[in-house]
């Protein structure tokens, strides 16, 4: 018995001990983790009771310097512009700012982008492939894969923030097309915006693209409700702010270097510009897309853009079983004398477009120079993927038609051929001058697979860092390389680990051999897949494998597409196809676009059309409902949190106190370029749908006058049918105090109103009016709105009049 107690008493001596030894060796694992964790270092100074005896220490709390000598950073990056349009590459327009930087740097002949815009930016942001940001594409096609939610997570921190935490001021300026289409509001989450991700200064618009007159602005963390004067234009306004925030900046902080990410709405439609700048163009595209693209062709080799012997490719190079109609280019000669004076003049307002957005971006740099900054100023000038071909074979004089589904007509659009690029328009040229803008490439954007929508000027300038002056660097390269060229030349790395997350590895490497390489120096890159709307290909060591499917296509039976094979080291503009010729190539690359889809987040692949993927219904904060009530004068709600009338009967009801001068909006939402808006004028109520900015507007106007008073109006849609493109057709009901008092036909847009911006807006209507039978922002005037209610429920409006009606009479 006292030998089991004895050991008994051992073996439990035996297993407290162990435990002890595994519980000491566990907390000081905890320890050493939670002080490699640590960004605080330790303090080293001496604490004792009185102050005294003790000895400070601040270098615990001074927050860390750049590296001495470290360059300013100015990234100016444009829309939509193919490799053939601009006059550092041999193009028609004029770029003199950029032919400035290119004369005092380097222009790159293959650097490449995403084909898309938000997927670039991202890469631009964080170094890693747009999928592992999870940018498959533009953010409101979000869709819920790894590789497609649309939100930059944790493990892929930007290079705004390793610049902040060492030393950067950061700022940014223009356009921000990497939050999440239902952030984008006033409550929404902030994670995604600019300030929170690593920016100290925001100014700009958040969203694809904004109306160049009439933009929707946002400061830092805020709207900002701006009224614009005659001849704003956006271009000038980010030149005025990127100035303001450098010189405050350099009046306080003078010795901190600073990185600006400068992003002007130009080229994306709406293509605006001043008349002084477009008439500069007048007649220098009426020789018409086919011309252009051979002739800026020749220039581009005379330049040494292309190498000697490259030739053009067709402008309607996919096969005809897999081309997309929308996207096909109508021949030059084929076209009437007023389709070809309406496309030329279409040329040339994103010509002129595009120089004065480069002038405006020549004060920054002139600021730059004069105050001495320049020298130690690393200026890169790109833009983000090809020439966009969203207007269609027809061009447009309104965008917003490509992602509705619902085809131009020459008619509509002669009327505005004289007001081309003013107000009156949110044009886009045809598909021709997409493809010509990409000469001498395939396709244009969206179309990853050719270099048409991924092969993107880059011009970089930085006179202290670089001896070479206007010289040319052919190694191939793509946008997610930037972020470890630019770590290189600050003489920084991105970290394993950022606050307390394992970071994926920078998928791009660094292009800063090439500032002191020979023009044609072999590339350091080995590996560069492509993926968009189901598109796809990759390049390997000098060849290229191209997948014949088109984006947006709804054809799906990937794994039936038939795969090109182009050597790019001796064929520039992939022009000859070996894929017979090499099968074993051919297969070489395709089984190496499928590793980096694994590797990357790529699958699945998605090609639905582009009002499918956009109508998704996508998570929100605010989950979708059947009734929604707004209240005067806030903030304009965007369309992703706003209630959604498309294809779809509803009711809008609103309680209003008036007086016989009561005018204004009562509700608004989008522009004249497609919305709906009920409104007092003239003691009448109106209701308003602008269906894709088609005249004429379908205008409801009450027989009979308000009176003075308290009074419940609205009105209703039911929908009967769906039309040939998808709208919804059916009849509009206007009410007074459950009263009709005007009835008739209606059509509504099969998709959104705007790809951002215009949002919905009680007492108010924001930027460009929905209507022209009101000014913009003709606020509700000497009356009161109690509130407004949105319904898409199926309760009949008589029922819902009487609810509005007691809330009416409650107070």
């Amino acid at each position: 018995m006292k030998k089991q107690k004895l050991l008994l008493r051992t073996l439990f001596k035996l297993i407290t001990f162990t435990l002890l030894i595994v519980g000491i060796t566990s907390c000081n694992s905890s320890t050493e983790k939670d002080k490699a964790n640590s960004s605080t270092p330790k303090f080293k100074g001496k604490i004792a009771l009185d102050v005294r005896d003790s000895e400070s220490d601040w270098s615990a709390y001074t927050p860390k310097s750049a590296p001495k000598g470290a360059p300013n950073i100015l990234f100016i990056l444009y829309d939509d512009t193919g490799l053939g349009a601009w006059s550092p590459y041999g193009g028609a327009i004029n770029m003199p700012t950029m032919d400035k930087l290119a004369a005092n740097g380097l222009t790159y002949t293959q650097w490449h982008t995403t084909a898309l815009c938000s997927p670039t930016r991202s890469t631009i942001q964080t170094g890693r492939n747009h999928h592992l940001n999870g940018m498959a594409a533009i953010t409101e096609t979000a869709d819920g894969f790894p590789g497609a939610n649309g939100r930059m997570g944790a493990e892929v921190t930007p290079l705004s923030k390793i610049l902040q935490d060492n030393g950067y001021s950061t700022f940014w300026i223009g356009k921000n097309h990497n939050v999440p289409e239902q952030d984008v509001a006033s409550g929404g989450s902030k994670k995604q915006w600019p300030l929170q991700m690593g920016w100290d200064r925001f100014y700009g618009f958040i969203g694809g693209e904004t109306n160049q007159w009439y933009p929707d602005l946002i400061e830092d963390n805020h709207f900002v409700d701006k009224e614009f004067e005659e001849g704003y234009h956006l271009s000038k306004d980010l030149a005025d702010h990127a100035l303001g925030m450098i010189r405050d900046q350099q009046a306080t902080n003078p010795s901190k270097p600073w990185y600006m990410w400068y992003n002007p709405g130009a080229n994306h439609a709406p293509h605006h510009a001043p008349k002084d700048y477009i008439a500069k163009y007048k007649g220098k595209f009426d020789a018409g897309y086919d011309a252009y693209r051979e002739w800026v062709t020749e220039r581009m080799i005379e330049k040494e853009i292309l190498p000697e012997g490259t030739v053009n490719t067709p402008m309607n190079p996919m096969r005809e079983d897999m081309a997309e109609a929308i996207d096909n280019v109508r021949p030059w000669d084929s076209l009437n004398d007023d389709e070809k004076k309406l496309f030329a003049k279409m040329a040339e307002v994103y010509a002129a477009f595009s120089e004065y957005t480069d002038a405006q971006v020549g004060r920054v740099i002139d600021y730059l120079e004069a105050s001495g900054q320049l020298a130690n100023t690393i200026v890169l000038y790109a833009a983000d993927n090809g020439a966009s071909g969203e207007g269609s074979p027809n061009g447009s004089v309104n965008e917003n038609k490509f992602f509705n589904n619902f085809p131009d007509e020459l008619e509509e659009n002669m009327k505005y051929l004289d007001v081309l690029g003013g107000p009156e328009t949110y044009e886009h040229y045809p598909t021709g001058w997409a493809s010509a803008f990409s000469a001498p490439f395939k396709m244009f954007k969206r179309y990853s697979q050719y270099a048409g929508g991924t092969n993107d000027p880059l011009v970089i300038s930085w006179p202290k860092g670089i001896k070479a002056r206007g010289e040319i660097r052919n190694q191939y390269h793509h946008s997610v390389d930037i972020v470890p060229t630019l770590l290189e030349a600050i003489g920084l790395e991105m970290p394993e680990e950022y606050n307390g997350v394992k970071q994926v590895p920078l998928s791009g490497v660094s292009m800063a051999y090439t500032f002191d390489a020979k023009p044609n120096d072999p590339t350091q890159k080995k590996v560069q897949y492509f993926a968009m709307l189901g598109s796809r290909g990759i390049w390997k060591e000098g060849w290229k494998a191209a997948a014949i499917h088109a984006p947006l296509s709804g054809r799906s039976n990937f794994d039936k597409d038939d795969w090109e094979l182009y050597h790019v080291d001796v064929d520039r503009s992939e022009s000859k196809d070996l894929a017979k010729e090499n099968p074993e190539k051919l297969q070489e690359l395709i089984d190496a676009w499928f590793v980096e889809a694994e590797k990357n987040n790529v699958l699945p692949l998605d090609d639905r059309s582009a009002a499918e993927i956009i109508g998704i219904e996508r998570p929100s904060q605010e989950p979708a409902r059947d009734r929604y009530v707004y209240y005067p004068f806030a903030a304009p709600v965007p369309e992703g949190n706003a209630v959604n009338v498309r294809g779809r009967s509803y009711k809008i009801l609103a309680n209003v106190e008036i007086t016989d001068k009561t005018s204004g909006v009562v509700f608004a939402h989008g522009s004249r370029f497609g919305g709906h808006s009920l409104f007092i004028k003239n003691n009448k109520l109106y209701y308003v749908y602008n269906f894709l900015g088609i005249k004429p507007e379908q205008v409801f106007e009450s027989s009979i006058k308000l009176k003075p008073g308290k009074h419940t109006i609205g009105m209703e849609f039911k929908k009967d049918k769906a039309g040939d493109k998808g709208e919804s057709i059916g009849n509009t009901t206007l009410y007074i105090d459950g009263k009709a008092v005007a009835e008739g036909a209606m059509r509504t847009q099969p998709a959104k109103f705007t790809l951002s911006g215009d949002g919905l807006c009680i007492g108010y209507d924001s930027g460009d009016a929905v209507s022209e039978l009101y000014p913009s922002d003709s606020k509700f005037a000497n009356g009161t709105i109690d509130f407004v209610g949105v319904t898409v429920e199926g309760t009949p409006y008589v029922n819902l009049e009487a609810e509005a009606k007691r809330a009416l009479m409650s107070h």
